[in-house]
This record gives structure tokens, sequence and C-alpha cells, in this order.
């Protein structure tokens, strides 16, 4: 007779019956992990103040007075609607800045073609290759633009972003989130702005400089996207205003 075959499965029992002290401190221990992870999320993709709704316009031209720096824009003699003149921040196509486009005809009468973005106070325009011409016809007796207004200093708090998205090129992100993309933005060029909580002349929106008016450093990539007190001169140029950043006062909050 041959002997009966044996289960050679392998199984490996658990005991159903917890210990209540064991129960109750894993069910403890479950809750707090969930609930920190929660938190977690918030503080991922939260942190950003609400900037209001943006708008990308369809295609306008505008003649004004081209600026190269700290990053290109345009002076936009005065008018019914803005006495004092109207400067355009200006971005360029996909993820690169103008600067290569508007950098010859710095301090010169330009027509400009583009897209027209706004975002509360903040005007801008996407202009493309090409996007700047010199006028047919230059006015003749233009009035020259006001020269730049001193606004004392000042310190912020608030978050940096690429100026194009908060614009309305795209809905702007928050938190840690856009920080990849807004840091992709601006290391090619693109103008990036100071979304602050508090108002300078009920402005929220600065376009970022160094203290003597250059374009941001390097550093500025490790805090895009995270709330930050900023220290500096605030200068008016027609309705925009610049923050002149002293980055050595810079605080992380």
């Amino acid at each position: 007779m041959m002997p009966e075959a044996k289960d050679q499965s392998f199984f490996v029992g658990f005991d159903n019956n917890v210990p209540r002290p064991l129960a109750g401190f894993a069910l403890r221990i479950a809750a707090l992990l969930i609930g920190g992870f929660a938190m977690l999320a918030l503080v991922l993709g939260g942190g950003g103040e609400d900037t209001g709704p943006g708008i990308y316009g369809d295609e306008i031209i505008m003649q004004g007075e081209l600026h190269a720096k700290p990053y290109p824009f345009l002076r936009v003699a005065a008018d019914r609607d803005h006495p004092a003149g109207r400067a355009i921040l200006l971005a360029g196509d996909g993820k690169v800045g103008a600067e290569g486009d508007a950098k010859p005809f710095d301090g010169q009468q330009v027509v400009a073609r583009g897209a027209a973005l706004k975002r509360g106070t903040l005007d801008m325009m996407v202009v493309g290759s090409g996007g700047f011409s010199m006028p047919a016809k230059l006015p003749g007796a233009a009035v020259p633009a006001q020269a730049p207004v001193s606004r004392g200093t000042w310190r912020l708090s608030g978050e940096i972003c690429d100026g194009k998205c908060l614009g309305g090129a795209m809905r702007p992100g928050s938190g840690l989130a856009h920080k990849a993309c807004a840091n992709l933005c601006i290391s090619g060029g693109q103008p990036p702005v100071f979304a602050s909580t508090g108002t300078v002349d009920g402005t929220s929106f600065f376009l970022l400089a160094d203290k003597n008016g250059g374009p941001v450093p390097d550093a500025v990539y490790d805090l895009v996207a995270l709330p930050v007190d900023l220290e500096g001169d605030v200068e008016r140029v027609d309705n925009m205003l610049i923050l002149k950043v002293d980055w050595a006062k810079l605080a992380r909050r």
C-alpha cells in the first residue's frame, strides 16, 4: 500500500483574536498617518494667494518706447484711460523670454504685436519672434515718458512666480506644484513677478530686479513658489511697480 501523500503547500496563519490594547494602538497610528498625509498634501498643494482671474486676449498692436532691463517692457503714451502712461510687461513665446528680440530696440519707439495678458493690475503681452518693428512714422511731438518714481523701501510677503503664467497664459499653480515649471520659464528669460499679500499704491504685483535694477540672481530659483519675505526699494514706472530686492535680507516664512 502506497503511503499517503502529504500536502507540501506553505501556509502562514494569523490569529484573528488581536489583543484589544494592540488593536487600539494600531488604529490610533493609522489615524495619525492618514491625518498627517492629508496635512502634507495641503501644505504642498497650497501656499499661494488667490491672484484672481487671468485673461489671455486676442492679438493686439501697440506702439511705445521699449526698455529691455531688467526685463523687457513697453511704455505706451498716456491716453484717456491711462493719464500717466502705461507700462506693458513683455513675455516671449513658450518658455523663452522676449529679451533677445527686444535688446536691439532698447530705448527706441517700436510697434509690438502680440497677445494681451492681464491679471488684476498686471498688464502683459506675449510677443513672438519678429514681434517688434520700427514705426512707419515717428510722432513729431511725442510726449516724453515720465521718469521712474521712487516709492520708498518696503518689506513685503508673498510668492515669486513667472509673470507669463501668472499673467494669464496658464492658470498658475500654488505651492510647490508649479515650482519646476516656473523655474524653467524664469531661467529662459520670462519676467519674474512677485505676487504680494500686501499692496503698494493699490498694486500687489511687482516686477522683480536686483538691488541695482538688473535681472534677478540664480539664487531666486530655490525661492520660487514658496512663501517668502522680500525687502527692497520700490520704483513706479507708469502703472508698473519694480521691486529692487536686497537678496541678502530675504527671509523664508
